[in-house]
Parts: structure tokens; sequence; C-alpha cells
């Protein structure tokens, strides 16, 4: 196959891999968010009905972080290399944080010991966003080592932490009552602030501090495109707080679900055309054609299974979830 092929089917899997991470960050972000808010209620029957209302679709959340595993691995072998070198400690930390949440729902029915799971789970869920905040962190920084670098990727993890308590904290509005709604909607509102406050001062060090992504926003065309997406957010941001003060259910997490995916377009826009800032192309990190291609046939058949599949429990498992005696009320 020609060069203009081979560009072609690497950037459409570059694509692809940015649509996985969106779903993996969506889905697996609101669980890992009511894992980490369930550090902050004291009493059992409040955490019971938080991962009540995860329980049913945890497990397929976490099967696009997967796909995209693999899909790396096999699209882009140099870059899976040359990430893994330097973000091996934080993805193990990953991996240790969602096995003990695993571990956890099965085990925190034990009327001895459920209490000690519980901690368990939520320190997991924290263990596990935070890994990702500094895997984002790196990446954005081109895996560059150097204190200012240090300082953004700290903002990074506690921005991730902060955007994943949002998902989290609006989807409990969306399925919780009582006491808990309430308190969700408290978290949801701080979770927000937070989140921009930690996208707002990342944006500012970008474009102070980062020599790659400076260039790449000054490039023709590119600062257009972000201001749009910055205003996006902002609106998204806005449908959130407008949806809290409302009372709306489902509204707050809509916003948040749209303030990610925004979040996620204008990360894009600032990587491309580089896989890693600075090192390394997106062209020049592929496979050949002939694998791309073979894998892009097999992604194919599988992408419609997953989403259906996601879709179908969602729309099974829909409604709120009611503990005994509204639990928190």
């Amino acid at each position: 196959m020609d060069s203009s092929t081979h560009s072609l089917l690497a950037h459409i899997w570059f694509g692809l891999l940015g649509l996985m991470l969106v779903f993996y960050v969506v889905t697996d972000g609101f669980d890992l968010g009511v894992g980490i808010l369930s550090l902050l209620r004291s009493r059992r029957a409040d955490r019971d009905v938080m991962v009540q209302s995860i329980g049913h679709v945890w497990d397929a959340n976490e099967t696009w972080l997967v796909v995209l595993g693999g899909g790396l691995f096999g699209a882009f072998p140099i870059a899976y290399a040359q990430l893994m070198q330097d973000l091996y400690l934080p993805i193990m930390a990953l991996i240790a944080g969602l096995i003990m949440r695993g571990a956890t729902i099965e085990f925190r029915h034990s009327v001895e010991h459920g209490p000690l799971w519980d901690k368990v789970f939520g320190i997991g869920s924290l263990i596990a966003a935070l890994a990702q905040g500094v895997v984002l962190g790196k990446v954005i920084t081109g895996l560059v080592p150097g204190e200012l670098n240090k300082a953004f990727i700290v903002v990074t993890a506690i921005g991730v932490v902060a955007g994943y308590a949002l998902l989290g904290a609006t989807y409990l509005v969306k399925k919780t009552v009582g006491m808990i709604e309430q308190w969700a909607r408290r978290m949801a509102l701080l979770s927000a602030m937070l989140t921009v406050a930690a996208a707002v001062l990342l944006t500012a060090a970008t474009w102070l501090f980062s020599g790659v992504g400076h260039d790449r926003w000054t490039q023709p065309g590119v600062m257009h495109v972000l201001i749009a997406l910055g205003l996006a957010a902002a609106l998204a941001f806005a449908f959130i707080i407008a949806s809290l003060y409302l009372g709306a259910a489902h509204g707050p997490f809509r916003g948040a679900v749209a303030l990610f995916i925004v979040s996620f377009v204008g990360l894009a826009v600032s990587l491309f055309p580089d896989f890693v800032p600075g090192k390394l192309g997106i062209v020049e990190a592929a496979s050949d054609s002939r694998t791309l291609a073979f894998m892009l046939a097999g992604i194919g058949l599988i992408f419609p299974v997953m989403i259906g599949y996601n879709l179908y429990q969602y729309y099974i498992f829909r409604g709120k979830v009611v503990g005994e005696a509204h639990a928190g009320d």
C-alpha cells in the first residue's frame, strides 16, 4: 500500500483510540468517581446504595481500557514501547487500583470485614484516578523531566480526580434519592469548580511553559478551534450549574459528559499530529498498512457489539436506586 493509504489508516486508528479513550473515561470515570466519593460517607447503608448504583455496569465499563491497550499495542507499537518505559509505575498503580476495586465489590458483603473492604474500594478508586492523571500529565509534557513538568503532572492528577468525582456525583444525582442525592448535588458543584479551576490552570501553564504546546496552538487555525472548544466547555459548565440549581436529575450528568468530551477533543487537537508531543508523530508510530487494515476489519466487528451491549445494560438498569429506608434519610 502507498504512503497516502498508510497515513489514512494511521489517522483512522488515532481517531479510534481517541474514541475508545473517551468511552473509557466517561463510563469508568463515573464509577471511579462514585468510589472516590464513597470515602466521604460514613454510613454503611449509604455506601451500599452507592455501590449498588454501579454494581451492574462497572465491569463492562473497564473493557474499554482493555480494548484501548490492545489497540495501542497493535496499531502503534513504537508509541506503546516508548510510553510504557516511562509510564510503567503509574500503569502498574492503575492496574493495582482496579484490582482492589474488583476484589472489594466481591468481598464487601462480609459482615465482619465489610467496612474495611469499603475503604479499600474507595482507596483503589482514588489510586486508579491519580494514576490516570499522572499518565495524562506525563504524555502532555512529552515525558520530559523537570520541576515545572512535575508540578504540571500534580495539577493534572488533581484535575482528573476532581473530574471523576464530578462524573460520579452527577451520576449519583441521576441514580439515587433522598439525602444521598442532595449530598451528591453539593459534591457535584464543588467538584465542578475544582475541575474547571484545574483545567484553566493547565491551559495557562501549557501556553506559558510548554514550547511544544505553544507552537501547536500558534499554528494557523488551531487557536480558533481551541477558542470554540473553550466556549463549548464554558457552556457545559454553565449547564451543569444551572441543572443542579434547578433540581434536574439527568441534566448534571449530561453536562459533565459534554464537558469531558469537549476537553478530550481539545486535547486531541493540541496533540495532533504528534502521538507523543515533540517526540513521535502519528504516522511514524503506526504499524504497517496491512496490520492496520487487518485490525480495522476486526474492530469493525467488535465495536458495534461493545457499544450495543453497553447501551443495553444502561437501558436495563435505568432508574433510581433506593436502599433500605432511603439510605441517608
